[in-house]
């Protein structure tokens, strides 16, 4: 027996609702579910489904250079051009910090770009021929 694959990305976030509205406003994904209780909310765009899960508001940032944990999450797009059109609406969201555009991956085809959505998680888009 053996994995088939990811059935889902759970992501502890700081700003639960600002983390959602990144992933339904920049990216178009839609709210599948929602716990308030928990509190988490559940995202997807039909491929890909990920759970929002809000953390205790003292919890500190993730150093990706001296942590272990979750390094980045990199969401594949179909083409050039859809990487250059949600880099523009993802970068231009509220809270949104950019580390790069869109630029060759080690000389390429790939094309990629990082940035930081609202609550600090480390996201890569990728087009990978």
């Amino acid at each position: 027996m053996e994995p088939l694959g990811i059935h889902h990305l759970g992501l502890a976030v700081s700003d639960l609702q600002a983390t959602a509205k990144f992933f339904t406003g920049a990216l178009g994904w839609s709210v599948a579910r929602e716990l308030a209780e928990y509190p988490a909310i559940f995202v997807t765009n039909g491929n890909a489904f990920i759970t929002l899960w809000q953390t205790e508001k003292a919890a500190s940032a993730f150093d990706r250079r001296k942590n272990v944990g979750l390094h980045h999450v990199a969401l594949r797009v179909p083409s050039i051009e859809a990487l250059d059109a949600v880099f523009e609406k993802a970068s231009a969201h509220p809270g949104v910090r950019v580390e790069f555009a869109p630029e060759l991956l080690r000389g390429g085809p790939a094309k990629h770009c990082m940035l930081y959505e609202p609550s600090g998680l480390r996201l890569e888009f990728i087009w990978a021929p």
